[in-house]
């Protein structure tokens, strides 16, 4: 992840939790003291801690889970209180449990309803005076847009959707007088390019942000130059949309921009440390999921005829083919009369069971095969097959850039975006994949992974 990107999120979630996890284990507490009064510590004070803490700890995880840091989720303010009881549903649920194999950790009988209650009013009310709160500081970043390519109006309305990001974008600037007055998205057209430094001026801008389409022969580059010496801070449109979104607009995009732009290293040690790290996580996963394996196995066996695992030709590292290795979810007979083509929802090919395992992601634990012989990676872009890659190729610019590192079991665009079925959602998942091949490390692997887990979990995104 870009480094202002991950600063971004690092702040707010760690903001999010550090605070509500203080509000949740003293609403524990409170309502220890509220139930049993001075009886709540008869054991002493840090086992009232130690269970408080196991409540917190319990609850947050039930909170992520349940998507409550997800600032495009909770906006809705009656998905906040449906998402909240069913967290605290769940972690009602999760302590039951684990007080029945260890009674020790309970905190006192009737102490959770209390909790709960001062939990769900607490959090909630935490949350609603922050959003109160922000609304009031303001944002921390204005934008000043020039031009009005495709581009340019994709990212004004992805800033314009996710107000988390604290952005707000003044306005556009067109080299047509005419259109100044013109609605675009909110707000419109409110100048022309001599009117960027009074603009800039007047209304606080931070950033005049030009887009590579509208700059290639739109836009008077001397003027454009005099106001940066003027002390205008300009910034391309590619550089910004990377910054705030996390992924790499391809839709215009030229290659100077990734020639010239920071990031695109893959040096010697990063891949020795990558390649050690898949070596060590699909051998220990490999054991571990032998099990699981061979139920899933049996499972498939059960239900259908064939072979259980299925061989497929995929794409790889600099566009060499590899064979990848699955527990087979489809019919034998799947593409004998269409050839090669994308799953879609509710496909018929699929065998009972098949969209269960699909969906917990159990059909791809042998792909930890392929990343012990080298053929891929824990994380990276998805591989493609060889008739895919070929029309995509064709279509869409610098497809061929995500073969420069090796495919991954999981990856940014999967994490980030559902499953692709068409050449627009292969476009999509593209900018996701170029983001990681640019700002590649094992920070963002680790956090692919953390995200993976959740994906999986709630098994979402796998068709």
């Amino acid at each position: 992840m870009s480094k202002v990107l991950m600063q971004r999120v690092t702040w707010r979630v760690t903001t999010l939790i550090g605070f509500e996890s203080v509000l949740i284990f003293s609403a524990v507490v409170l309502g220890a003291y509220i139930r049993l009064g001075d009886d709540a510590v008869e054991d002493g004070a840090w086992h009232l801690i130690v269970r408080g803490l196991l409540i917190a700890a319990v609850c947050q995880l039930c909170l992520y889970y349940g998507d409550l840091y997800d600032s495009r989720v909770v906006a809705d303010r009656r998905q906040l209180y449906i998402r909240t009881l069913r967290a605290l549903g769940a972690t009602s649920l999760i302590l039951a449990a684990i007080y029945f194999w260890f009674p020790a950790l309970i905190i006192g009988r009737g102490v959770f309803m209390i909790s709960a209650t001062l939990v769900v009013t607490l959090v909630v009310g935490w949350r609603v005076a922050l959003e109160w709160v922000a609304s009031r500081v303001g944002p921390r970043e204005r934008l000043l847009l020039v031009g009005t390519s495709p581009a340019t109006i994709s990212l004004a309305r992805e800033l314009h959707e996710r107000k988390e990001l604290g952005v707000e974008i003044v306005g556009f600037i067109d080299t047509d007088a005419a259109r100044v007055g013109q609605p675009v998205l909110n707000p419109g057209v409110i100048g022309v390019i001599e009117n960027i430094p009074a603009i800039v001026s007047s209304r606080s801008v931070d950033r005049v942000v030009v887009g590579l389409q509208d700059a290639r022969g739109m836009l008077p580059m001397d003027a454009l130059l005099d106001m940066k010496l003027q002390g205008v801070t300009f910034d391309h449109l590619a550089s910004v949309y990377e910054e705030y979104t996390g992924k790499i607009a391809v839709e215009n995009l030229r290659p100077s921009w990734l020639i010239f732009s920071p990031g695109f290293r893959k040096p010697y040690s990063l891949a020795a440390v990558k390649r050690a790290l898949d070596i060590g996580a699909a051998s220990l996963g490999l054991c571990l999921a032998v099990p699981l394996m061979l139920a899933v196995a049996a499972v498939v066996k059960t239900v259908s005829r064939g072979p259980v695992l299925y061989r497929q030709q995929r794409v790889g590292e600099h566009g060499k083919v590899f064979t990848l290795y699955k527990f087979r979810s489809m019919r034998t007979d799947a593409e004998e009369k269409t050839g090669p083509v994308w799953a879609q929802e509710e496909d018929d090919r699929i065998i009972p069971l098949g969209q269960f395992i699909r969906r917990a992601r159990l059909d791809e634990l042998p792909q930890l095969w392929n990343v012990l012989r080298g053929n891929m990676s824990l994380v990276g872009p998805r591989p493609e097959r060889p008739e895919f890659v070929r029309e995509l190729t064709q279509v869409i610019p610098f497809y061929g850039q995500r073969h420069v590192v090796k495919p991954g079991v999981t990856g940014w665009a999967q994490v980030r975006y559902s499953y692709g079925s068409s050449v627009d959602d292969a476009m999509e998942k593209l900018q996701y994949d170029l983001f990681y091949i640019k700002n590649l490390s094992v920070a963002l692997d680790l956090f692919i992974i953390f995200l993976t887990a959740k994906t999986v979990i709630l098994r979402r995104g796998a068709k």
